[in-house]
């Protein structure tokens, strides 16, 4: 958790057996994380984590199974290179909400609401109430600006070579 710059209230996951344990309900107790989960074989309950599955982690990752002994380097690529490259300079489009004149809500993915997560966060209202203690904006700004988008891409593309040429040196 110590990785995230923002308070974490909350957590939603399949019903997944790694989600569903003792360890992780006994952790979110403690930090007072209120838990909820999806019905099971129902994917459209958790259509944002399907989304980003296919479209970020299986592109980056592949679909092969990646035995467990390789999770320190995996996890390792994501808290330092994909998780800030998605954060800081991967744009995505926000839906804005609109109800037509037949009372039916429509969402609507305007140019103008394409921004990277950070870039959202920074948009709130108030957005500082919302960072950890000792997280100011002005820092994630400058880990923001700290590379261009191009940068940060080939950053990420040769860390991810790296992994994965360490991965099959060890497999050999």
């Amino acid at each position: 958790m110590a990785a995230l710059p923002f308070k974490l209230r909350g957590f939603h996951s399949d019903n997944g057996s790694k989600y569903i344990n003792g360890r992780v309900s006994e952790l979110l107790e403690k930090l007072r994380i209120n838990f909820t989960k999806s019905r099971a074989r129902k994917t459209n309950d958790n259509a944002l984590v399907e989304s980003k599955n296919g479209a970020i982690i299986r592109k980056m990752l592949g679909y092969a199974h990646i035995p467990q002994e390789y999770a320190t380097e995996i996890n390792e690529f994501n808290r330092n290179h994909l998780t800030p490259y998605l954060n800081f300079h991967r744009p995505c489009f926000f839906a804005e909400t609109e109800i037509d004149a037949k009372g039916k809500e429509r969402k609507k993915y305007r140019y103008e609401n394409m921004m990277t997560p950070y870039e959202k966060f920074r948009s709130l209202p108030n957005s500082k109430k919302y960072l950890k203690k000792g997280i100011t904006l002005e820092e994630l700004e400058a880990r923001a600006t700290s590379m261009s988008d191009n940068e940060a891409a080939e950053q990420l593309q040769t860390a991810r070579e790296s992994l994965f040429q360490s991965i099959f040196e060890r497999k050999a």
